[in-house]
């Protein structure tokens, strides 16, 4: 199997210019390059740049993915939006995950290698797109992403059993965090586990009269900052204010999480998962298995009584059949004789049809493809 790698870089706060176009077309002659996108794959070589430099410089998210098990997203933020003391309660344990200063940026790297995928081609680049939401969800405050990261080193068994989650839970799982937990191959059980609990410890949109009350009593200098600001187009205002707003209202909106449940605890309760939905499985199996075997049943009734209409002549077709020394005449002869073992049976006749079926098999002795399709016959 030849070598597959797929880069993906988009730009979200800031488009390229035509000079960050030019510069990029220096490192690959065959990216798609637009005002906010750089595309590439190999199926051999390697890409002549370095993700990292290509983040710092122009970039706010980028995709990596190997198909010998590597994938890697990189998420860059405002430093001035990231509580990296938050961030770092849901890191202490894993080496997945990275945080990296880039100028008035922060960086978050996150990777894991070794996993299973089949080949995705021209599905690639669906993936960036499903995970892009990530980002807004981070600068709203949304932290879910990291505690999935933190599922990452359940897994690798780089967390005690006994310690507690960073959060009481990541529910209801939005459809970013489904795809993450999909690209970076995170056990399906576990992660319905954690999200079984509600993630929401404070309102996500505090009430429209709380926020007025908390701009209000901002500063004249605060706010002529923030519309200077706004003025000046600076990038995520909307994200800060809201930040901002949340802080303030932290101390009235916070509400206090349950008993948190501890990395053995949610293992147990995907271990329970998984035996549910395999008994589930098991059940449908087996229901769909008993219903086409009724409807097996069904038609062969039909066949046989067909049979029964026909009488000599079927034999008849039998030997025609037969005579045609290729596989669907002895695929046909073969279904009419098993047909004819269950009439046989029926009208009590099975010494006769015995007698019969073994001087077909003395007249095509010769026919070994064909007697092997009679082995059920036996």
């Amino acid at each position: 199997m030849s070598e597959y790698q797929y880069y993906e870089f988009q730009a979200i706060d800031r488009p390229l210019s035509n000079a960050d176009r030019q510069a990029l077309r220096g490192l690959s002659s065959r990216a798609r390059i637009t005002a906010t996108s750089f595309t590439n794959s190999y199926e051999w070589g390697d890409f002549k740049g370095d993700p990292d430099e290509l983040m710092a410089r122009w970039f706010d998210l980028h995709l990596y993915f190997a198909n010998w098990g590597s994938r890697r997203l990189m998420i860059r933020l405002p430093a001035r939006l990231v509580d990296r003391d938050r961030i770092g309660t849901f890191l202490a344990a894993t080496d997945d995950v990275m945080l990296e200063d880039a100028g008035e940026n922060v960086i978050v790297s996150i990777s894991r290698d070794e996993l299973e995928f089949e080949y995705f081609d021209d599905e690639d680049s669906s993936w960036l797109l499903a995970l892009a939401p990530l980002r807004a969800d981070l600068l709203a405050g949304d932290l879910r992403l990291f505690y999935l990261t933190w599922l990452m080193a359940v897994e690798a068994e780089a967390i005690e059993s006994d310690e507690p989650e960073p959060m009481p839970g990541i529910g209801p799982l939005t459809e970013a965090l489904e795809a993450f937990a999909a690209f970076f191959g995170i056990d399906h059980d576990l992660v319905q586990a954690a999200a079984e609990r509600n993630a929401a410890i404070a309102p996500a949109d505090p009430a429209p009269e709380m926020v007025r009350r908390v701009v209000a009593a901002m500063s004249d200098a605060e706010k002529t900052d923030l519309l200077m600001r706004v003025f000046n187009g600076e990038p995520n205002m909307s994200a800060e204010l809201r930040a901002t707003v949340r802080t303030r209202l932290e101390p009235e909106t916070t509400i206090s999480p349950g008993a948190l449940r501890t990395a053995a605890d949610l293992q147990a309760r995907a271990e329970d998962i998984r035996l549910a939905r395999e008994r589930a499985e098991a059940e449908l199996a087996e229901a769909q298995r008993r219903l086409q075997a009724e409807e097996a049943e069904k038609a062969q009734d039909v066949r046989v009584e067909a049979l029964r209409q026909r009488g000599e002549t079927v034999w008849e077709e039998v030997e025609t059949e037969i005579m045609r020394r290729n596989p669907a005449g002895y695929d046909k002869a073969a279904a009419l004789l098993s047909d004819l073992s269950v009439l046989a049976e029926r009208k009590g006749n099975t010494e006769e049809f015995r007698r019969r079926l073994q001087s077909i098999r003395e007249r095509h002795a010769g026919k070994g493809r064909f007697l092997e399709r009679l082995a059920t016959l036996e």
